[in-house]
């Protein structure tokens, strides 16, 4: 069978994304063909790319942590011609990809295949900050950083479906689409976060969801009222313009804040870190019970994914150059037969 991927080819910008022929053997025991019709683009890709993201194997390889598409034939308990989403880590950027039969799961057809992808990554890190880890309910408030980009769009879409009152820091021209779904914008390049959160809610807020890291960590933490809870989950803040600053990250990291858990319990607050790709492996149970949740949500009609662009697989290069840019607004998909 006849394969086209795109490989990272070296570290570096976005021209190091090469698109590649190759021949597929059969697939190895426990591992599922599928025909991908689209994957998810990420930071965590970008990331990748610039050599900044832990255990990766040795350039080249192809990135792409999820995917959408069809069975090419029976495997187990799967059939066939069945819609399946699953969280890959990398090898998405790809028109065929061999995946562990456990890592698959199962949609209804017809669905929005960019829409659809959006869930694996974007909302299901969403869904199991909000629910598994902050474990937030109704009338409580949260603070999202990239409120417009491909997980914050997700945490405000889920965080109007619980019922939160929710903030969301984004450029000036992104403001509109935080308000759309149901967020109070902060502009973050001429306002002082902190503050304005104070001010709008008299005591802080329960939860802040921070992607950038370094230290932005400390000024989140400062924006939390008693009870609340900072998560970590991504670290931005190593990069310039989408590509690495060695000088940037050793500056965020020396002068990161630490927490020690005395200090923490004297101000009744807490942190936490949190990689979605840890619980695939630990937690098969949450990843299976959420991803599964958020498609009944999307088959429902009550989850409505932002997609920002949709590029063929060539393209792979100009939506890496968009996250650089961080001009997306929602989640950047690769369509494999536009």
């Amino acid at each position: 069978m006849n394969n086209q991927r795109v490989i990272i080819s070296k570290r570096g910008g976005p021209d190091v994304l090469k698109l590649i022929d190759e021949t597929l053997s059969a697939p190895a025991a426990g591992m599922v063909r599928v025909k991908v019709a689209a994957a998810g683009v990420a930071f965590a890709d970008v990331l990748m790319r610039e050599g900044l993201y832990g255990h990766m194997p040795p350039f080249p390889y192809t990135p792409g942590y999820d995917i959408v598409g069809s069975v090419v034939s029976d495997a187990g308990a799967l059939k066939a011609g069945q819609t399946v989403v699953a969280l890959t880590k990398i090898g998405g950027y790809s028109r065929y990809l061999d995946v562990p039969e456990e890592s698959l799961v199962v949609v209804p057809p017809g669905l929005d295949p960019a829409e659809t992808v959006s869930l694996v990554l974007n909302y299901l890190t969403a869904y199991q900050m909000l629910h598994r880890i902050a474990r937030l309910t109704a009338g409580e408030r949260i603070l999202v950083h990239g409120a417009a980009g491909g997980v914050g769009t997700a945490l405000l879409e889920l965080g109007r479906l619980a019922e939160l009152t929710m903030y969301g820091t984004a450029s000036r021209g992104k403001h509109p689409l935080v308000t759309r779904l149901g967020g109070t914008p902060i502009d973050y390049q001429h306002e002082d976060f902190v503050a304005r959160i104070h001010a709008l809610t008299g005591d802080g807020v329960d939860a802040v969801f921070d992607a950038v890291g370094g230290l932005q960590w400390a000024r989140s933490f400062e924006a939390l009222r008693a009870g609340g809870k900072l998560i970590g989950y991504g670290f931005s803040a190593a990069t310039t313009g989408g590509r690495r600053d060695l000088r940037k990250a050793a500056l965020n990291v020396l002068r990161m804040r630490r927490y020690a858990p005395l200090g923490l319990m004297e101000i009744n607050k807490s942190v936490s870190g949190f990689n979605v790709n840890t619980l695939k492996g630990a937690r098969l149970d949450w990843y299976r019970a959420d991803l599964s949740a958020l498609v009944d949500l999307l088959a429902a009609g009550r989850l409505k994914p932002i997609v920002a662009e949709r590029l063929p697989l060539k393209d792979a290069a100009r939506a890496h150059e968009m996250l650089n840019q961080n001009s997306a607004q929602g989640k950047v998909v690769l369509v494999m037969d536009p």
